[in-house]
């Protein structure tokens, strides 16, 4: 799995994070595979409490890792969040920030963290079922880093607005083609 590198917005960076990169592929199966390396001393940074994993709300108000998955061709697309808690989110979207209230996710992501001195790792699995139709998909991955210090600091592929806006299409940075028998 190559890694992409994320990048902080400009108006937001913090000196307690110095890469974020991230790997994307598809299991045989077709579930979507994610994996978020941040290279920072974990003290360095606020974590939220260990939680059950389940479904939470405002995930992206702490540190936190973000999927937005959309087919290539289409407004519609998907918001995924991962929190190191073990808690997540997820959201689908008919247009820009237009939020399909009544949906409901087919299955739970899988959430995995693993950390040492200097690094803090978030694994994902998206199932297929998760995921929207489409021979490939257009994919903006993210991440909101809180520090110790209680500064935020929002990480893309690529960033399309003075302000960090993960929702724009034009940050859809990432095209990964499924596998195919």
């Amino acid at each position: 799995m190559p890694a992409h590198s994320l990048l902080c917005h400009p108006a937001t960076t913090t000196p307690a994070v110095s890469a974020i990169a991230v790997s994307a592929s598809f299991a045989d199966d077709g579930a979507l595979l994610l994996r978020y390396r941040i290279a920072a001393a974990p003290a360095a940074l606020r974590l939220p409490a260990p939680q059950a994993p389940g479904p939470a709300d405002n995930l992206w108000q702490h540190t936190c890792c973000e999927a937005f998955i959309a087919a290539v061709n289409g407004p519609a697309y998907q918001e995924f969040n991962f929190s190191p808690s073990g808690q997540w989110a997820a959201y689908r979207f008919s247009d820009y920030r237009q939020r399909d209230a009544a949906f409901q996710p087919a299955t739970a992501p899988c959430i995995e963290l693993d950390g040492g001195a200097d690094y803090l790792e978030l694994s994902a699995r998206l199932d297929a079922a998760l995921l929207p139709n489409g021979r490939s998909l257009q994919l903006s991955l993210t991440a909101v880093i809180e520090a110790a210090d209680g500064s935020k600091s929002y990480w893309a592929l690529r960033h399309a607005a003075a302000q960090p806006d993960f929702h724009l299409r034009q940050s859809f940075a990432l095209t990964l083609p499924r596998n195919t028998p």
